[in-house]
This record gives C-alpha cells, sequence and structure tokens, in this order.
C-alpha cells in the first residue's frame, strides 16, 4: 500500500472529524503571521531606534509623528510589539494544543473501536492462524498512526509550507539574491528525503513485526503463569522475551542508523544555505543594498524557514513508524471473515430444535480432513450424547453446528433449513453454551450471568442462579452478586465458576444447549450440584453433551461416537451409557 493511498483512506476515515480538524488548522495557521512578526521588533530597534533610519510607516500611524521622533520611543514601541506578539504565540500554541489533544483522542478512540468492531467479527480461522497478540498490537498501537499521519503530520506540514511561502515572498521584498539563495538547496533536500524514505519504511515495517513477537511472548506466559511457574521456567521465558526484545533493539538501531544519516545529510545542506545566505547578505549589507536589521530580519526568517524543514527531516523516520502502523490496521480492517450472511438470509426468532447432518466433511487445512462424510439427525428435544478420543474431532463438530466454521462439503439443517439460509447474530443466539473451562469476564457476578441477557432484571439473574445451584455459595460471599471474579474469574474455584456458567445458560433460554465437558474439572462432590442442576438446564432443549465421562452419558437419547473423522451412531439404554465400549452401533448414511 503506497503513502498516498495511506494517506487517503485515513483523511477519508477522518471525515466526520473535519469540522475539528478545520478548526484546529485555522488556529494552527495563525502561526504564519506570528512567525513572520517575530523578528520584526529587531530590526526596528537596529535599523531605527540604533541606526537612526526612519521608522516604518505602520509604526508612525500609531503614535503622533513628535513621539515618534526620538529613538527611545521608537525602542519602546518595538518592545511592546515584541510582548503582543510573544503573548499571541503563547496563547496560540496553547489553543493548538489542546485542540490538537482533543481531534487526537477522538481520532484515535474512533480508528480503534473500529478496528475491534472488526477483529470480533473476523472468523476464528483468522483467529486461529494469526494469534490474539498480533491484533491487540494493532488495536493498541497500530492505530495511534491516525493521529499523528492526520493531525500531528499534516496541519503542522501545510502550516510550515505556508510559512515557508510567505518567507520566501517577504526575503524577496527584501533582496530578490537571498531568497533565491534559500530555495536553491531545496531540491537538495527532497532528494536526500526521497532517497531515505523506502529504506526507513521497511526498517520500521521489520521493527513492528518484531514488537508484536515480544509482545506474544508476554501474553502467553500470563496467560499461563500457573504452568510455568509449575515448572519453574521463568528464566526460560525471560530469555525468550529478551531474545525476541533484543532483536526488536538490533532493527531499532538499524532505524536509528539510518534516520541520523539522513539528519546528518539534511543538516550539512541547511547548513551551506544559511551560510551562503549570510555571506552574500553581508556583501550586501556592505554595499549599502541591503540595511543590516534587514540582513538580521533575513537571516531570522532563513532559521524559521529552515526550521520546518530539519524538523521534517527529523521525524522522516518517525513518519514512516506511522505509515507501517496505518498499513498493519488497515490490513487487519480489510480482513473478510470466512462465515457471513449470505444475500437474502432469513430471520430466526426461535428455533424449534431438530438438527440434520447430511454428509458434511470439514478441514482447517487442505489434505487434512477433520471429518468426513458424517450424517446423523437429532430430533427436537433430545439429548445427544458426543465421545471420541481427543483430536477425533468433537469441538470440530460443535463449531459447525454453531458456525463457527463453514462445511467443506454436505449441510447442516436446523428445523428443516440449511443452517447458512439464517441470519448468522440469529442463527448463534438459539445456542447456550456451558464450557469445559468456563468462561468468566473480570467483572461481578452479576454481571458474568447477565452476560446472556444484559437487560436482564435482577429478580432474573437470581433466579438463573438458584437454578444453577449458585445462588446459596453466591450469597456467602461478602459483596455478594457484586462479587469481582477477578481476571478469568480466577478468584473462584472451578465449580463456582462453571456454576455461573450453567446460570448463564438458564438466563438465556435457549432451545439449543452445548456442554463441553462441564464436569472434567470438577471433583465427585461438586460434580453432583453440576450435574443437578445441568438435568434441569437440558429440559426441554436439544442438548450436545461433549464428554469422557460414561457417568454423564446416562441423560442421552442418542450417543454420537466420533472415531477418525467419521461418527458412529447409537440408542444406548443406560447401562450401555455407562460403558463407551457398547456405543457403537451403526452408521447413518
Amino acid at each position: 500500500m503506497s503513502a498516498i493511498a495511506i494517506y487517503k483512506r485515513l483523511l477519508r476515515f477522518a471525515r466526520p472529524y473535519w469540522g475539528h480538524i478545520l478548526g484546529l488548522f485555522a488556529v494552527s495557521l495563525a502561526a504564519t503571521p506570528l512567525t513572520l512578526l517575530a523578528p520584526l521588533p529587531m530590526k526596528i530597534v537596529v535599523d531605527s531606534a540604533l541606526g537612526g533610519r526612519a521608522a516604518p510607516a505602520f509604526l508612525t500611524a500609531l503614535l503622533p509623528a513628535t513621539n515618534m521622533a526620538t529613538p527611545s520611543a521608537i525602542l519602546a514601541l518595538a518592545i511592546v510589539l515584541l510582548l503582543i506578539v510573544g503573548l499571541l504565540s503563547n496563547v496560540q500554541r496553547v489553543a493548538t494544543g489542546l485542540l490538537t489533544t482533543f481531534v487526537s483522542e477522538r481520532l484515535v478512540l474512533g480508528f480503534r473501536s473500529e478496528l475491534f468492531r472488526r477483529m470480533q467479527r473476523l472468523s476464528l480461522a483468522y483467529h486461529d492462524m494469526t494469534g490474539s497478540s498480533d491484533s491487540l498490537y494493532r488495536i493498541q498501537y497500530d492505530a495511534m498512526a491516525i493521529q499523528f499521519i492526520a493531525i500531528d503530520g499534516t496541519i503542522p506540514f501545510v502550516v510550515s509550507l505556508t510559512t515557508l511561502v510567505a518567507m520566501v515572498f517577504v526575503i524577496a521584498k527584501l533582496d530578490p539574491t537571498l531568497a533565491l539563495i534559500a530555495v536553491a538547496i531545496m531540491p537538495l533536500i527532497v532528494m536526500i528525503l526521497r532517497y531515505f524514505r523506502p529504506r526507513l519504511y521497511l526498517e520500521w515495517k521489520r521493527v513492528k513485526k518484531l514488537e508484536s513477537s515480544a509482545m506474544s511472548v508476554v501474553q502467553e506466559v500470563l496467560g499461563a503463569v500457573r504452568v510455568v511457574k509449575a515448572f519453574g521456567q521463568e528464566d526460560r521465558e525471560h530469555n525468550r522475551f529478551t531474545r525476541h526484545s533484543g532483536e526488536g533493539l538490533d532493527a531499532k538501531m538499524r532505524v536509528g542508523y539510518v534516520a541520523g544519516l539522513m539528519g546528518a545529510l539534511t543538516g550539512v545542506t541547511i547548513a551551506i544555505g544559511t551560510a551562503l545566505v549570510l555571506f552574500v547578505g553581508a556583501e550586501h549589507v556592505r554595499q549599502g543594498t541591503l540595511t543590516l536589521g534587514s540582513l538580521l530580519l533575513v537571516m531570522g526568517y532563513i532559521a524559521s524557514l529552515y526550521a520546518p524543514i530539519e524538523t521534517i527531516a527529523a521525524r522522516i523516520g518517525v513518519l514512516q513508524s506511522h505509515l507501517v502502523s496505518a498499513e498493519r490496521a488497515f490490513v487487519l480492517m480489510d480482513e473478510l471473515p470466512d462465515v457471513v450472511d449470505r444475500p437474502g438470509a432469513r430471520p430466526l426468532d426461535r428455533a424449534r430444535g431438530a438438527v440434520r447432518v447430511e454428509s458434511v466433511s470439514f478441514a482447517y487445512e487442505a489434505n487434512q480432513s477433520v471429518l468426513d462424510g458424517i450424517s446423523f439427525e437429532v430430533a427436537q428435544g433430545q439429548c445427544v450424547g458426543v465421545v471420541g478420543r481427543t483430536g477425533a474431532g468433537k469441538t470440530t463438530l460443535i463449531n459447525l453446528l454453531l458456525r463457527f466454521y463453514d462445511p467443506g462439503k454436505g449441510r447442516i439443517l436446523l428445523d428443516g433449513v440449511d443452517i447458512r439460509d439464517y441470519k448468522l447474530a440469529d442463527l448463534r443466539n438459539q445456542y447456550s453454551i456451558v464450557l469445559q473451562d468456563a468462561v468468566l469476564f473480570s467483572t461481578s457476578i452479576r454481571e458474568n450471568i447477565a452476560y446472556a441477557k444484559p437487560d436482564a432484571s435482577d429478580d432474573e439473574i437470581v433466579a438463573a442462579a438458584r437454578a444453577a445451584n449458585a445462588h446459596d455459595f453466591i450469597e456467602r460471599l461478602s459483596d455478594g452478586y457484586e462479587t469481582l471474579v477477578g481476571e478469568r474469574g480466577l478468584r473462584l474455584s472451578g465449580g463456582e465458576r462453571q456454576r455461573i456458567s450453567l446460570a448463564r445458560a438458564f438466563l438465556k433460554n435457549a432451545p439449543l444447549l452445548v456442554l463441553d465437558e462441564p464436569t472434567s474439572a470438577v471433583d465427585v462432590g461438586t460434580e453432583a450440584g453440576i450435574m443437578d442442576a445441568m438435568q434441569r438446564l437440558m429440559e426441554g432443549r436439544t442438548t450436545f453433551l461433549i464428554t469422557h465421562r460414561p457417568s454423564t452419558l446416562q441423560y442421552a437419547d442418542l450417543v454420537l461416537s466420533v472415531q477418525s473423522g467419521r461418527v458412529v451412531v447409537g440408542g444406548p439404554s443406560l447401562t450401555e451409557a455407562r460403558d463407551p465400549a457398547k456405543v457403537a452401533v451403526g452408521t447413518i448414511a
């Protein structure tokens, strides 16, 4: 993606904020006349107060001519003018700073929010492939590029360009030769910047990739800190982080070297231009074609003329960094989900719950089938036990039912309709899910239960907790339903987390239910309470129960045994359900 294309997309995204940006631009543009006025008091003092020349016409209009005759009056007025310009310049800087902060933060917040929204809508396949740390880096850090490019980069550049043109015009009025010399070095500076810019861009691209890699190490360790401590691998993970960060440091050193070389060449070129202007200007003063005050004014303008160029040269490396960040953010934004609504997808209020799977095959990667031509049918309200060895395809089957992925071949019907013909949000709203590792958010117990129904009343939340056998232990907590569960719910035990997860499922009251190893992580005593709640939850719902425990199959009307991507179907008695070896009785073609 070219730099111009990135600029266009960022400015297009910033369109809702153009009113604020134009206001900021207007305030920033006030710096141009103030910059032009800054050296003027010095010229007045040197030429009129000290040199005896006539005062400028605009000064004679401010005070009576008799008061302007003395050098002291001219000096006093020049000092007043200096103070006024200084005051206005500081007011302008404060106003610019406040507006810049406001507009920049609004832009970054909007950009981050849009990235987060689109990231959430990407399919599981994308997240499985890239991991969460890379998306987190792009949302948290790369999104800030819009602030620099749209505000900190564009507006100062336009203001500097306007100031530069105005200064060249004023210098040309005073001495056309000096203006020509000042402008003559511009092409050299442009050539230097154009030579180094692509090199800096490539180096920054490598830095961003390495920084994201180092961040993934931190996230992995924090997510598995108990495992790291249990195996005593703190030093190993520290070394791994240091190695990744060291590679990033080396890449940044290369960026610093290239940017430093570019800045040095630019500075030398500007110094040569300044020296030439001073030399020629001094000759003109000696020849009487230019006053000393005018030369000082020109040199003041030259310093202001070259200052923006030096700033641009010094920050060109930072600009490349932000261009790389913006490109990475747009790559994430442009990712398309694999699973989307079909044109004309039909709404679904509440399903009856009849499921039919017809010759479904699926592979995460080409030529590596996970499921191969499976077929079965589940009547409304039946409980289906799903058994099989780890990696046999049980979770993949559930992912297909929820349409986290679409089948490579075949189709899945819900109430006689291909699930791809339903609106995706409506389809997933038909399912309640209770996972082996209960997923809780770092908020209160009340909010975690209400996650299934954000507008639920307190009575509904308490009723759901009672149904899940969770109300009693919640009431014993110091803050009751307002108790904060901590990150991933780790302030609660595994059984407590699971019962809150069941309460969430009760509250959602969906017609289909997925129970993924709901009792595998709890002890026998806790399992009894969970099983009691689970049995009530399954009543009247089509349920898919993934389990390795034969005891939980007593509730199953049908058992699917997933074996090497195939499904064997059986309808065991309660005695047979306790013996998985007796489950496989036939295959539905």
